[in-house]
């Protein structure tokens, strides 16, 4: 039988009321010679909890007079952060990450219509001139790409969304820095697809919108992969 260490107990008991909001946000947890006493453990155990709960974005900790461990709550940035120390970590395949964008990105496009804002317009505008930029190096037209994909999903104001595919945003775009694949031919078609699927967005057109997105991510995965010899792909920070 596994018995659970005395820090993972506390830290799944402090977990719970956070998450619950028994512990909101932005409140100060006990000092840890307060949290000693309540709870009869250990000072080492003690710390070691505040430790996983650091780690899992649930409190921020603080230095000095005013310092302490601070409850914070799971953000969409931390979201991104954890898939995508799951994609470096199991080493995913290229072809499986455009697999899964070919999955879920039309979806994206179809919200981003029906939910979209007139910053959300410009973000994508923005991430559109930088693309067709005839000066922008590999990295700047890369991280124009990016923008723009991060950037459909964020138009669609679902934080799970959003989490998901900014972290398959950044992975594709490792797996993808090649100058011999996105020569100039990949940049105007990329450029194309971008405009008329923002169009489709800026019309609230959902059905067009996820029609668009759907034949613009199969076709560039196809040359992705025809270019890909790779059995896996490593994502750097």
């Amino acid at each position: 039988m596994d018995v659970p260490k005395a820090s993972d107990v506390l830290a799944r008991e402090l977990r719970e009321r956070i998450l619950s909001g028994e512990l909101a946000v932005g409140v100060a947890l006990p000092a840890e010679r307060e949290l000693v006493k309540q709870t009869q453990m250990s000072r080492a155990t003690v710390r070691e909890a505040l430790r996983i709960l650091e780690v899992q974005n649930l409190i921020r900790v603080r230095a000095g007079r005013a310092g302490g461990a601070f409850v914070q709550r799971p953000t969409t940035k931390s979201m991104a952060n954890s898939v995508s120390m799951l994609i470096r970590g199991q080493r995913i395949k290229l072809a499986d990450l455009l697999q899964t964008r070919e999955a879920l990105e039309p979806f994206c496009a179809e919200l981003a219509a029906r939910n979209r804002t007139d910053d959300d317009l410009a973000v994508l505008d923005a991430a559109n001139d930088a693309i067709a930029d005839p000066d922008a190096d590999l990295p700047a037209f890369l991280q124009a790409n990016l923008d723009w994909h991060v950037g459909v999903a964020a138009a669609g104001h679902n934080e799970l969304l959003i989490g998901f595919m900014t972290a398959l945003s950044h992975a594709i775009y490792a797996g993808t820095e090649n100058p011999t694949f996105v020569d100039e031919n990949v940049r105007a078609i990329t450029q194309r697809a971008h405009r008329s699927i923002t169009t489709a967005i800026r019309n609230r057109d959902a059905e067009a919108a996820g029609r668009r997105m759907g034949r613009h991510v199969h076709s560039y995965a196809k040359a992705a992969l025809a270019m890909d010899k790779r059995g896996a792909i490593r994502v750097e920070d």
